[in-house]
């Protein structure tokens, strides 16, 4: 799967991941939320079911539900730092729109559905 990392990203994560050395990885999905319908979910992955895909990423395991993988593949993570907040952002070649808050968005599916 095409999941990838800005460095900046990566660093980021690995800096949480080697803070938690018993977590399994770092869980990336969607949840239904906000306006748009799918919002993103950055979490530390406890357990690795087998309904999830693993994905090393230079190192770093990606865990992701069989519902979010779809909605994420191809996406690009990056990190950033605006003044005094810093952020995970997503570039998703999935989303055909988003909601003006930025904290959700719509793919071509959910539009036909």
């Amino acid at each position: 799967m095409d999941l990838s990392f800005t460095p900046t990203a990566l660093e980021r994560v690995r800096h949480f991941l080697v803070a938690h050395p018993d977590k399994a990885g770092l869980r990336f999905g969607v949840r239904r939320s906000g306006c748009s319908g799918w919002g993103y979910v950055v979490d530390f992955a406890d357990v690795v079911t087998d309904a999830d895909t693993v994905i090393d990423v230079d190192g770093v395991h990606v865990i992701v539900d069989e519902l979010s993988l779809p909605l994420v593949r191809g996406t690009r993570i990056d990190f950033v730092k605006h003044g005094l907040n810093a952020q995970f952002t997503f570039d998703n070649p999935n989303a055909t729109d988003g909601c003006g808050c930025g904290e959700s968005f719509t793919t071509a599916a959910d539009r036909a559905a």
